[in-house]
């Protein structure tokens, strides 16, 4: 598995201008929330589908991991399918994606290639045909249920309600979001990662698992609907957002390692990630074998790594001052 470093720019999958390409989605969403003919909705099939394998779980908790917004370096789904594989997590339900998704985009062939499903053709026999998957396993050992997805375009209410339906199913108390964000950390350092929560009494969470409090403006994911709607449903939500370096393309197991090691310490498992350490490990050994063929990247690098190990240092200082106040302990 190559390891492709860049310095100067994160890649932008979309072509042309963004305003366009929001307003054409906005156009498209609109297009497909027709009013339906009266008697439709009621005999539609629930995109829901439950398989015969139920388990009961007894105070369950939710991981999810969605491939596209949020899932740089594959840290959100790379994350949720080594839980998966480690656990021997067994499928249980999967939400149907013809409802949930643009397949004819409007535009240029670039752009409208990048919501198109995949497929293979073979000596004019079709080989394969990819639409989104989106797929709930359970590792009953240990109570958990563990999702994988592709976040939805459209009907977001209708996909948290599959969510939820599931959740509810298997007594699931709290919800937690795996994912990653492109930023400032180093790869030789270790990720920051930050945490968005559902409802102010998780907050003391962040201080004890060593999570930065999420500070944002913007575009709203998927996720972040989802953790307004948690509270009226009854459940808990936080996210794990790992900042991954922006320098660095392709699948990023060291943020991968780093993500699932404070996923397996909040939720308690029982879990050995020593396999996962050794390609973490394997992984920055060769970035450092590529950084040092590029002089100027290095260079950054070092920049880079300067800025964050100042940062911790004040962080580090600002925690011992509160303490100290907390104790009414003078400094002066």
């Amino acid at each position: 598995m190559g390891v492709s470093v860049f310095a100067y720019r994160i890649c932008n999958p979309f072509v042309g201008p963004v305003e366009w390409l929001h307003e054409s989605v906005n156009e498209a969403a609109r297009e497909s929330q027709h009013e339906k003919p009266r008697g439709v909705e009621d005999t539609m099939r629930s995109p829901l589908k439950r398989k015969r394998h139920r388990p009961k779980l007894s105070d369950a908790r939710m991981v999810l991991g969605f491939t596209g917004w949020m899932d740089g370096g594959d840290v959100s789904t790379g994350t949720v399918d080594y839980l998966i594989r480690t656990l021997r997590a067994r499928e249980v339900a999967t939400i149907e994606p013809s409802e949930f998704y643009i397949y004819n985009f409007p535009g240029s062939m670039e752009v409208s290639s990048l919501f198109r499903p995949h497929t293979s053709i073979e000596n004019g026999l079709i080989t394969e045909f990819e639409e989104p998957v989106n797929v709930f396993h359970c590792g009953e050992e240990h109570d958990l249920v563990l999702f994988q997805g592709k976040e939805p375009n459209l009907h977001w209410r209708e996909y948290a309600e599959c969510v939820f339906s599931v959740g509810e199913e298997y007594n699931v108390g709290m919800i937690y979001f795996v994912g990653s964000v492109a930023g400032s950390t180093p790869h030789t350092r270790e990720p920051r990662i930050y945490s968005t929560f559902s409802d102010e009494g998780l907050a003391p969470l962040l201080q004890q698992h060593g999570l930065h409090p999420s500070n944002y403006e913007g575009p709203a994911s998927f996720i972040t609907h989802l953790l307004t709607l948690c509270n009226e449903r009854g459940f808990g939500m936080m996210t794990l957002v790992a900042e991954i370096p922006a320098y660095v393309q392709g699948r990023n197991i060291r943020c991968i390692e780093a993500a699932a090691r404070k996923l397996v310490e909040i939720l308690g498992l029982p879990l050995d990630l020593g396999d996962l350490k050794i390609l973490s490990d394997e992984f920055v050994r060769r970035v450092n074998e590529t950084v040092k063929e590029r002089p100027e990247l290095a260079e950054l690098i070092r920049k880079i790594e300067k800025d964050y190990d100042q940062e911790n240092l004040d962080t580090q200082e600002d925690d011992l001052k509160a303490w100290f106040e907390k104790q009414d302990i003078r400094l002066d």
